[in-house]
């Protein structure tokens, strides 16, 4: 059994920079990975549906220019052209990511499927054929999630799609009904609507984006309403079958049923982590019932050595929480830090169009906690940036101590809302109260600048 002084599992936004700087470091290193480098965001995730988000954007402008005065006589979408672009985006990155992996000195790579067969011993089926067993006293697991295949009937019997397997599509289809009203499930409505398709999305809650405050899940549902999209909430679906051209889906919704026809289904209901096949009970490592690794503040599982990063460990999954676990746990072991996952931001951005960029707390979060607060709220069409560009959809939003005027979280549902919500974060990140933004020079006429306006909205 080959030895290291350190193996990661899985080349994702945590795993892969981690096993280089692990070798740099002077640690002999493996990174075992079963599928590409790169991970979700840059095969399946980020890299890919934003490419994608690109071409759809392009096809909204094309439909709305008229009114910048710019006629455009007819256009189509080339789907094969959406997907051959998208694609060599995404091997642009996973190539570079493996090459930057094979030429660090001090690192091995093997590509197969990784099973614990003792408390730090390693089986791996290689992808080529064959087996290795590895063992190391240091090991890092970044895994992964995998989209969640909800128990419905029916399902079994049609070809359905999920956030993986819809971008492989070279044809529009022609209605899909989406099975979530999350942040995924968003971003390919509107996606797919504006190549072409009808859309049905389906939640079950009684908004899209419950996590969010209501104001900002019915701002943003009202923009895609208005855009075409079919949204229907308090929508569950109890049955599928084949149907002549297509697909029909029975639904419940809002206590009456419903019958659906449509082309395609996608499956956007959550995700769940890939730690099955890591046969954890060998280890000891201790999961959560969802089966997602527990962790401590510092990213550590209750087996001394063994850690766990990214959306396997149940905490935010977006790529730069990822990418933080990453920084955090080494700068900790080899640097000597003493960083934790309590004390950072979480901001995100969802990039429907406008986009929504998030920040601290929501203004629920807020009084739930117990604080003091103010809210200041500028419907974007009392900005002159988005007046001048002709798109005022959405508003700015803020949430702040009434008592230190720290602003305490901000929700940007805006063109560039993922820009401005920067902005917002690091003035958090400094401790720069509001009543200073109110009169800080930023230049004309930019998004940002409007934040004078936004808390103009505050009495003192």
């Amino acid at each position: 059994m080959k030895h290291y002084d350190a193996i990661v599992i899985g080349a994702g936004q945590a795993g892969s920079p981690l096993c280089k700087k692990l070798a740099n470091a002077g640690k002999k290193t493996l990174m075992i990975e079963k599928r590409w480098i790169g991970g979700t965001c840059v095969n399946d995730g980020c890299t890919p549906t934003k490419a994608m988000v690109a071409s759809a954007k392009a096809a909204y402008l094309a439909k709305r220019c008229t009114d910048l005065g710019v006629t455009i006589d007819s256009f189509h979408i080339n789907m094969k052209q959406v997907k051959k672009r998208k694609d060599e985006i995404v091997m642009q990155s996973r190539n570079g990511g493996q090459k930057a992996i094979e030429k660090t000195e001090n690192l091995d790579l093997l590509f197969g499927e990784a099973a614990f067969i003792g408390p730090k011993s390693i089986k791996v089926k290689l992808n080529a054929g064959g087996e290795e067993e590895v063992q190391a006293d240091l090991i890092f697991l970044d895994a992964g999630a995998t989209p969640v295949i909800p128990e419905i009937d029916g399902l079994k019997d049609i070809d359905y799609l999920t956030s993986t397997t819809i971008l492989d599509l070279d044809e529009v289809p022609e209605h899909i009904l989406i099975i979530g009203g999350n942040y995924v499930a968003l971003e390919f409505a509107q996606m797919f609507h504006r190549f072409g398709s009808k859309i049905s999305v389906l939640e079950r809650g009684e908004r899209i984006m419950a996590k969010e405050d209501e104001d900002v899940s019915e701002g943003l549902k009202q923009i895609l309403v208005d855009e075409g999209l079919d949204i229907y909430t308090k929508a569950e679906v109890h049955h599928f079958e084949k149907a002549a051209g297509g697909i029909k889906a029975s639904a419940i919704i809002g206590g009456e049923q419903k019958e659906f026809k449509c082309s395609h289904v996608l499956l956007a209901a959550g995700r769940k982590p890939l730690t099955d096949a890591l046969l954890l009970d060998k280890t000891g490592v201790e999961l959560d019932d969802k089966g997602f690794i527990k962790v401590n503040e510092k990213l550590e599982t209750n087996v001394p050595g063994i850690y766990a990063l990214g959306d396997v460990n149940g905490g935010p999954a977006f790529t730069h929480i990822a990418y933080n676990d990453y920084t955090i746990v080494y700068r900790n072991l080899i640097e000597g830090t003493d960083y934790k996952t309590t004390e950072r931001p979480l901001p995100y951005c969802m990039f429907t169009d406008p986009q929504l960029g998030r920040v601290g707390l929501t203004e629920k979060q807020a009084r739930e906690q117990g604080y003091e607060i103010k809210v200041a709220i500028l419907p974007m069409k009392h900005v002159a940036r988005a007046i001048e560009v002709s798109d005022t959809r959405g508003f700015m939003k803020a949430v702040v101590n009434a008592k230190t005027k720290e602003i305490l979280g901000a929700a940007v549902l805006a063109e560039e809302g993922g820009e401005i919500m920067s902005v917002l974060q690091m003035a958090m990140e400094g401790g720069i109260t509001y009543d200073r933004i109110r009169y800080c020079v930023f230049a004309h006429p930019t998004y940002s600048e409007s934040l004078n306006n936004l808390f103009m909205k505050i009495e003192d």
